[in-house]
Protein backbone atom coordinates (compact mmCIF):
# COMPACT_ATOMS: atom_id res chain seq x y z
CA UNK A 1 0.00 0.00 0.00
CA UNK A 2 2.60 2.63 0.69
CA UNK A 3 4.66 1.69 -2.10
CA UNK A 4 1.60 2.06 -4.57
CA UNK A 5 1.27 5.59 -2.90
CA UNK A 6 4.81 6.15 -3.06
CA UNK A 7 4.38 5.62 -7.18
CA UNK A 8 1.92 7.79 -7.22
CA UNK A 9 2.17 10.99 -5.34
CA UNK A 10 5.65 11.87 -6.98
CA UNK A 11 4.18 11.67 -10.84
CA UNK A 12 0.89 13.04 -9.63
CA UNK A 13 2.83 15.92 -8.32
CA UNK A 14 4.81 16.33 -11.09
CA UNK A 15 1.73 16.36 -13.75
CA UNK A 16 -0.01 18.65 -11.46
CA UNK A 17 2.70 21.48 -11.32
CA UNK A 18 3.28 20.99 -15.08
CA UNK A 19 -0.71 20.76 -15.73
CA UNK A 20 -0.69 23.98 -13.69
CA UNK A 21 0.75 26.36 -16.21
CA UNK A 22 -1.98 28.23 -16.98
CA UNK A 23 -0.54 28.59 -20.97
CA UNK A 24 -3.67 30.50 -22.18
CA UNK A 25 -2.99 33.45 -19.18
CA UNK A 26 0.94 33.66 -19.98
CA UNK A 27 0.22 34.22 -23.67
CA UNK A 28 -2.53 36.62 -24.35
CA UNK A 29 -0.47 38.63 -21.82
CA UNK A 30 2.53 38.26 -23.50
CA UNK A 31 0.64 39.38 -26.33
CA UNK A 32 -0.55 42.35 -24.96
CA UNK A 33 -4.29 41.34 -24.94
CA UNK A 34 -4.57 41.42 -21.32
CA UNK A 35 -5.91 38.69 -18.85
CA UNK A 36 -8.03 36.01 -20.56
CA UNK A 37 -9.93 35.82 -17.68
CA UNK A 38 -11.86 39.15 -18.24
CA UNK A 39 -13.15 37.80 -21.81
CA UNK A 40 -15.61 36.14 -23.05
CA UNK A 41 -16.55 32.91 -20.83
CA UNK A 42 -13.14 33.78 -18.68
CA UNK A 43 -11.81 30.35 -19.06
CA UNK A 44 -8.09 30.20 -19.39
CA UNK A 45 -8.56 27.85 -22.20
CA UNK A 46 -8.07 27.72 -26.29
CA UNK A 47 -11.56 28.12 -26.95
CA UNK A 48 -11.84 30.93 -24.82
CA UNK A 49 -8.42 32.73 -26.34
CA UNK A 50 -10.04 32.44 -29.86
CA UNK A 51 -12.52 34.60 -28.56
CA UNK A 52 -9.95 37.13 -28.70
CA UNK A 53 -9.58 37.29 -32.38
CA UNK A 54 -5.96 35.45 -31.95
CA UNK A 55 -6.30 32.12 -33.99
CA UNK A 56 -2.38 31.77 -34.13
CA UNK A 57 -2.61 32.18 -29.90
CA UNK A 58 -5.48 29.80 -29.56
CA UNK A 59 -4.23 27.40 -31.46
CA UNK A 60 -0.70 27.59 -29.12
CA UNK A 61 -2.93 27.24 -26.33
CA UNK A 62 -4.49 24.02 -27.32
CA UNK A 63 -0.98 22.59 -28.18
CA UNK A 64 0.68 23.40 -25.12
CA UNK A 65 -2.69 22.64 -22.77
CA UNK A 66 -2.26 19.38 -23.91
CA UNK A 67 1.65 19.02 -24.34
CA UNK A 68 1.09 19.84 -20.72
CA UNK A 69 -0.52 16.73 -20.37
CA UNK A 70 1.66 14.62 -22.77
CA UNK A 71 5.12 14.88 -20.89
CA UNK A 72 4.47 14.52 -17.35
CA UNK A 73 2.85 10.69 -18.53
CA UNK A 74 5.52 9.80 -20.73
CA UNK A 75 8.29 11.00 -18.33
CA UNK A 76 6.66 8.88 -15.29
CA UNK A 77 5.95 5.98 -17.88
CA UNK A 78 9.98 5.63 -17.51
CA UNK A 79 8.87 3.88 -14.41
CA UNK A 80 5.81 1.99 -15.29
CA UNK A 81 2.31 2.68 -16.06
CA UNK A 82 1.27 3.20 -12.53
CA UNK A 83 3.35 6.67 -12.12
CA UNK A 84 1.78 7.41 -15.69
CA UNK A 85 -1.83 7.23 -14.39
CA UNK A 86 -0.46 9.13 -11.33
CA UNK A 87 0.79 11.82 -13.38
CA UNK A 88 -2.19 12.04 -15.82
CA UNK A 89 -4.53 12.80 -12.57
CA UNK A 90 -2.24 15.40 -11.32
CA UNK A 91 -2.08 16.75 -14.67
CA UNK A 92 -5.35 17.18 -15.31
CA UNK A 93 -6.17 18.66 -11.87
CA UNK A 94 -3.67 20.75 -12.04
CA UNK A 95 -5.21 22.39 -15.12
CA UNK A 96 -8.35 22.56 -13.79
CA UNK A 97 -7.18 23.71 -10.04
CA UNK A 98 -4.41 25.78 -10.73
CA UNK A 99 -2.76 26.39 -7.12
CA UNK A 100 -1.10 29.62 -9.37
CA UNK A 101 -4.56 31.08 -9.70
CA UNK A 102 -6.30 30.46 -6.84
CA UNK A 103 -7.23 27.02 -8.03
CA UNK A 104 -9.30 28.24 -10.80
CA UNK A 105 -8.34 27.19 -14.00
CA UNK A 106 -10.01 25.70 -17.12
CA UNK A 107 -12.31 23.20 -17.76
CA UNK A 108 -9.69 20.58 -18.64
CA UNK A 109 -10.17 19.18 -22.23
CA UNK A 110 -7.40 19.57 -24.21
CA UNK A 111 -4.91 18.42 -21.12
CA UNK A 112 -7.38 15.54 -20.91
CA UNK A 113 -6.57 14.80 -24.79
CA UNK A 114 -2.91 15.22 -23.91
CA UNK A 115 -2.90 12.26 -21.06
CA UNK A 116 -4.99 10.06 -23.10
CA UNK A 117 -2.31 10.26 -26.21
CA UNK A 118 0.52 9.97 -23.38
CA UNK A 119 -1.53 6.83 -22.33
CA UNK A 120 -2.37 5.46 -25.00
CA UNK A 121 -2.06 6.84 -28.49
CA UNK A 122 -4.89 4.89 -29.56
CA UNK A 123 -7.07 6.01 -27.32
CA UNK A 124 -5.93 9.48 -27.99
CA UNK A 125 -6.43 9.15 -31.73
CA UNK A 126 -10.09 8.17 -30.87
CA UNK A 127 -10.80 10.69 -28.19
CA UNK A 128 -9.30 13.51 -31.12
CA UNK A 129 -11.22 11.73 -34.27
CA UNK A 130 -14.84 11.79 -32.02
CA UNK A 131 -14.55 15.92 -31.40
CA UNK A 132 -13.56 16.10 -35.02
CA UNK A 133 -16.76 14.32 -36.51
CA UNK A 134 -18.67 16.17 -33.69
CA UNK A 135 -18.20 19.42 -34.18
CA UNK A 136 -17.98 18.90 -37.95
CA UNK A 137 -21.63 17.59 -37.72
CA UNK A 138 -23.08 20.00 -35.20
CA UNK A 139 -20.15 23.12 -34.85
CA UNK A 140 -20.68 22.80 -30.52
CA UNK A 141 -17.04 22.48 -29.52
CA UNK A 142 -18.48 21.55 -26.01
CA UNK A 143 -20.80 19.46 -27.70
CA UNK A 144 -17.30 17.35 -28.97
CA UNK A 145 -15.52 17.83 -25.95
CA UNK A 146 -18.20 15.89 -23.77
CA UNK A 147 -18.87 13.11 -26.55
CA UNK A 148 -15.29 12.70 -27.19
CA UNK A 149 -13.99 12.16 -23.51
CA UNK A 150 -16.69 9.60 -22.80
CA UNK A 151 -16.41 7.60 -26.07
CA UNK A 152 -12.40 7.51 -25.32
CA UNK A 153 -13.09 6.20 -21.70
CA UNK A 154 -15.20 3.79 -22.71
CA UNK A 155 -12.84 2.46 -25.84
CA UNK A 156 -9.82 2.52 -23.45
CA UNK A 157 -11.66 -0.38 -20.91
CA UNK A 158 -11.06 -2.18 -24.76
CA UNK A 159 -7.10 -0.98 -25.70
CA UNK A 160 -5.09 -0.13 -22.82
CA UNK A 161 -4.30 -0.78 -19.19
CA UNK A 162 -7.47 -1.22 -16.59
CA UNK A 163 -5.73 1.33 -14.25
CA UNK A 164 -5.63 3.73 -16.93
CA UNK A 165 -9.16 3.23 -18.30
CA UNK A 166 -10.46 3.92 -14.94
CA UNK A 167 -9.08 7.13 -14.41
CA UNK A 168 -10.25 8.22 -17.96
CA UNK A 169 -13.27 6.68 -16.71
CA UNK A 170 -13.57 8.80 -13.37
CA UNK A 171 -12.22 11.72 -15.78
CA UNK A 172 -15.09 11.63 -17.47
CA UNK A 173 -17.78 13.06 -14.83
CA UNK A 174 -14.96 15.86 -13.73
CA UNK A 175 -15.26 16.86 -17.39
CA UNK A 176 -18.80 17.52 -17.73
CA UNK A 177 -19.06 18.86 -14.32
CA UNK A 178 -16.59 21.55 -15.55
CA UNK A 179 -18.74 22.32 -18.49
CA UNK A 180 -22.03 22.40 -16.15
CA UNK A 181 -22.78 25.67 -17.73
CA UNK A 182 -21.67 24.70 -21.35
CA UNK A 183 -24.22 21.95 -20.91
CA UNK A 184 -27.35 24.14 -19.92
CA UNK A 185 -26.53 26.15 -22.61
CA UNK A 186 -27.01 23.45 -25.21
CA UNK A 187 -30.02 22.26 -23.55
CA UNK A 188 -31.96 25.67 -23.99
CA UNK A 189 -30.14 26.48 -27.90
CA UNK A 190 -27.78 29.32 -26.38
CA UNK A 191 -24.30 27.60 -26.60
CA UNK A 192 -22.69 29.59 -29.26
CA UNK A 193 -21.40 27.67 -32.25
CA UNK A 194 -17.10 27.19 -33.04
CA UNK A 195 -16.89 30.73 -34.40
CA UNK A 196 -19.37 32.32 -32.98
CA UNK A 197 -18.88 35.15 -29.65
CA UNK A 198 -20.36 33.93 -26.10
CA UNK A 199 -24.35 34.71 -26.46
CA UNK A 200 -25.14 36.75 -23.38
Amino acid sequence: MISTLILLLGPFLLGYLMGSIPFGLLLTRAAGLGDIRKVGSGNIGATNVLRTGNKGLAAATLLLDALKGVAPVLIADQVGQLPAVGAAAGAVIGHMFPVWLGFKGGKGVATTLGVMWGLSWPIGAIACGTWLLVAAAFRWSSLAALIAVAVAAIAAWFLTDHRAALLLTLLVPLVWVRHHENIARLLNGTEPKIGQGKKS
